[in-house]
């Protein structure tokens, strides 16, 4: 059951990354040959106008494959051929779609919970960071560094991505006459090395705060999908800076794992609520690949913006050959890795079952 979902999920979000890049790629009249799901043989097929839509044999990855895209082709309506904002904005749109429906699957979750958690704090711990800077029960922290603070979920996972680093805590402060001051220091976190957290020493007020109009619905949403990027980003953090090893990365067995080890946990608490948990499981996922498919590395949109914002620059496109050569080196090296990544997991998963 767990396969199934993961596959369902994973293919809504591919369809959708794909679906970005064909209607841009339609809007600026760019004639596409084949729009895919899977990797692959070709099991299902269908041609409607000048496109065929078919289903692949492995349900990993997808593609919108556009005349023109990584050959040189004649005709207005080829790929390369276009003006080079056109071709940045259907690159771009694979990504941007990523973003959107993660927004959208956000709006049905904030709009199920009916509400919001705000920054509050409502204790603080003696000797901790936050009470030797003046943070007091009633402030709310508004940033970290330069990250916004729109719940208490956002400030833990940036603590812990940058451990034994200062910050600058900035927070509102409501005195007993009701004026308000922004106040800010830097302080030290202590890092909890039982749990590998970081913590200034605040707890916060849990009470769910409720959505009263359909603009705060949206903007909740909004902070939502900006709450998974910042975790997204303070992940990527931690790769580099070796705080994550190859196994911690999941691949797709274990994202498998963790959703049918999310489903097992969720199960008895109703069908709405395990819906809820795997959409939130798929903003986290779309948020991902947004963000992962916008690095600057060869083979991915990221890597293919570089390209073309360097020809719009020099007014002059890049050879075309060497730079799907890139592309291509880029495209085995990351085929590489993701085997990599799976075979390591099954490792793990075999090892922890044995246990």
């Amino acid at each position: 059951m767990s396969i199934i979902l993961a596959i369902i999920i994973f293919s809504f979000i591919i369809i959708f990354h794909e679906l970005g890049h064909f209607l841009v790629a339609k809007k600026c009249d760019v004639k596409v040959n084949e729009f895919c799901l899977g990797l692959g043989p070709t099991l299902l097929h269908f041609t409607k106008g000048e496109t065929t839509y078919s289903l692949k044999l492995l349900p990993f990855g997808g593609s919108c494959a556009m005349l023109g895209e990584d050959e040189d082709a004649e005709g207005d309506r080829a790929f390369n051929n276009k003006p080079v904002f056109n071709r940045i904005a259907v690159v771009a749109g694979g990504p941007l779609f990523n973003f959107l429906l993660a927004f959208l699957l956000s709006l049905v979750i904030v709009g199920c919970a009916g509400g919001f958690y705000e920054p509050v704090v409502v204790g603080v711990e003696k000797g901790y960071p936050a009470e030797q800077v003046g943070i007091l029960p009633g402030d709310v922290i508004t940033k970290v560094n330069h990250r916004s603070v729109h719940s208490y979920r956002d400030l833990t996972p940036y603590l812990t991505a940058h451990p034994h680093q200062d910050v600058t805590i900035t927070w509102k402060h409501t005195d007993e006459n009701g004026k308000t001051e922004k106040r800010s220091a830097k302080i030290t976190p202590v890092y909890i090395d039982r749990t590998g957290q970081s913590m200034i020493g605040v707890r916060f007020d849990a009470t769910l705060q409720k959505i009263t109009n359909p603009a705060q619905l949206v903007v909740q949403s909004v902070y939502e999908v900006e709450h998974w990027i910042g975790y997204v980003f303070d992940s990527i953090h931690l790769m580099f800076v070796g705080k994550v090893t190859a196994d911690d990365i999941s691949g797709p067995v274990g994202i498998v794992t963790t959703i049918d080890h999310t489903v097992e946990q969720a199960a008895s608490a109703g069908k709405t609520v395990v819906a809820v948990v795997l959409m939130n499981f798929a903003v986290l996922l779309s948020a991902n690949l947004g963000v992962m498919n916008l690095l600057p590395l060869p083979a991915l949109d990221g890597g293919r913006l570089v390209f073309l914002i360097i020809e719009a620059i020099r007014r002059k496109p890049i050879d075309r050959e060497k730079e799907g050569t890139i592309h291509a080196v880029g495209m085995i090296v990351l085929l590489v890795l993701m085997v990599q990544v799976c075979l390591q997991t099954i490792i793990l998963v075999h090892v922890r079952l044995k246990c």
